[in-house]
């Protein structure tokens, strides 16, 4: 019996650290970013303003179209290289008036698409589109967007010098929250998780060869590229422009980020809205785990100029969707060990919450470098990024000769070594966190509405993210309706120009 006490113990401390994998993950992502000079990605060449079709999928979107239209015609690009299609999924909004009145007043730069059966989602509209548009030679480059971003005046050319690289089949952008920090608690901590999850972890993915996902709102496209792999957009999952990007990879041709080239776009202000997005992207990308199942770290399988099979690349993509399995089992495992060796437990603890304060400061000194005006607007959410309650204990366990005469003396730790509520919940947090993230969005339809910002600030938003993707397992295991959600656009991101 004591050996298998001896066994579990070492099973148990081995899972309390898995806690501290996705955060171990996001620093060598960091610490990667500097890698990508070895790529040359950023070297001038050959001048390359490829023919461009630029697709928008619109359905309702006339509060944003006009600015969204107005400010790519105004990029520095020569106009007779650009032209804009927008594929009106049958809106029931003033969309077709506003296009009317941009194609009148841009006679050839502008085109109007309506499908009269619409309601099939953004893959179907693209396609949609990408008929037209492949239907003649024109187009020497697609360019795939959102009716809502707004695009910097040189973000295009930025982008097209890469195709300059005939190795080179895709090309996206660094897609920012719109709000400048002028938003909300929500829009800022998205503005912080975007300088890592693109401003950082997309140029580590640079550095590795392999890119997880074009942006949905930013997403360049040789023309080759696109015909080599159907020259249509699949309709089969939830999460298009990641099969999209995994596509134009396997067909060995490589997918870059340029950082450089920024977007702005308008994010989800409330939970709900929030919620639905990251729902359907948690969905999709769990979708796109199955569907290339036969890749994961399988390197010796890769085609030429395709490294998504690479261990490192699977080690970033899973980190980040077994978060919530890492975060309970590690909470699981305290609590265990609390029950059956209590010194050790705490030891673990601390050691764990050393870990992860390490690396959440460095993840925060090394995103004001990356993106230093965003990092300005939203410091005070990306210092909270893991909620009031994970942060406390962050700096109690950083301390123990100061925290623990603390607890000792307020009677948190007990000396006959009896459990204490309080310490129970403490080991237990980082699973605990999951549920109360989902409870504040269920909060969100009810009369305690107002409780919901609050049990979000004490759980953060990194468990609200995690959450999410629980929501998901439950959602995929249930085989929910594939539903293209759209997120309520408001063109608050124009009008702050």
């Amino acid at each position: 019996m004591n050996v298998l006490h001896q066994i579990l113990h070492v099973v148990a401390t081995v899972f309390v650290f898995l806690g501290a994998v996705p955060l171990i993950v996001a620093v060598v992502q960091f610490l990667l970013v500097g890698c990508q000079r070895f790529r040359h990605l950023y070297e001038d060449g050959p001048p390359c303003l490829p023919r461009t079709a630029v697709l928008v999928p619109a359905w309702n979107e006339a509060p944003v179209l006009a600015s969204s239209v107005e400010a790519l015609l105004a990029m520095r690009y020569p106009p007779d290289r650009l032209r804009v299609v927008v594929v009106d999924d049958a809106s029931t909004d003033g969309t077709p008036t506003v296009m009317r009145e941009l194609a009148d007043h841009h006679p050839g730069r502008v085109v109007h698409l309506r499908r009269q059966d619409g309601g099939q989602g953004k893959a179907h509209t693209l396609n949609h589109g990408l008929a037209h548009v492949l239907g003649d030679d024109w187009a020497e480059a697609v360019l795939v967007m959102d009716a809502d971003v707004v695009f910097d005046r040189d973000a295009l050319l930025r982008m097209a010098r890469h195709l300059a690289d005939p190795g080179v089949g895709a090309v996206t952008a660094y897609i920012k929250e719109g709000s400048g920090g002028q938003g909300n608690y929500l829009t800022r901590s998205i503005a912080f998780e975007y300088i890592t999850a693109q401003a950082a972890a997309r140029r580590a993915q640079n550095a590795l060869g392999a890119v997880a996902c074009l942006a949905g709102g930013a997403q360049l496209h040789r023309r080759e590229s696109l015909e080599a792999i159907g020259g249509r957009i699949d309709t089969s999952t939830l999460a298009e422009d990641t099969v999209t990007t995994f596509e134009t990879q396997l067909t060995g041709r490589r997918v870059v980020f340029d950082g450089s080239a920024t977007v702005l776009a308008e994010e989800p202000g409330d939970l709900a809205g929030l919620w639905k997005q990251r729902l359907r992207w948690a969905r999709g990308n769990l979708q796109v785990t199955h569907r290339y199942r036969h890749l994961w770290f399988r390197p010796w399988k890769r085609r030429e100029g395709d490294r998504l099979g690479s261990v490192l690349f699977g080690l970033i993509w899973f980190s980040l969707l077994w978060t919530p399995v890492l975060l309970t089992t590690s909470s699981a495992s305290l609590l265990y060990l609390y029950f059956t060796d209590s010194d050790r437990s705490w030891q673990l603890f601390h050691w764990l919450w050393v870990v992860n304060l390490v690396c959440y400061l460095l993840i925060l000194l090394m995103a004001a470098v990356v993106d230093p005006r965003t990092f300005r607007h939203c410091w005070r959410e990306a210092l909270l990024y893991p909620g009031l309650v994970s942060t406390t204990i962050l700096l109690i366990t950083a301390v123990p000769a100061v925290s623990l005469p603390l607890l000792e003396n307020a009677g948190l730790l007990a000396d006959d070594g009896s459990p204490q509520l309080l310490m129970i919940v403490v080991y237990a947090w980082l699973g605990l966190s999951l549920p109360l993230a989902w409870l504040a969005k269920l909060l969100t339809g009810t009369r305690l509405r107002r409780l919901a910002p609050v049990l979000l600030h004490l759980v953060g938003y990194g468990s609200l993210l995690a959450a999410c993707l629980v929501a998901a397992w439950v959602q995929e295991r249930q085989k929910a309706e594939l539903t293209w959600d759209k997120t309520e656009k408001t063109g608050k991101v124009a009008a702050g120009r």
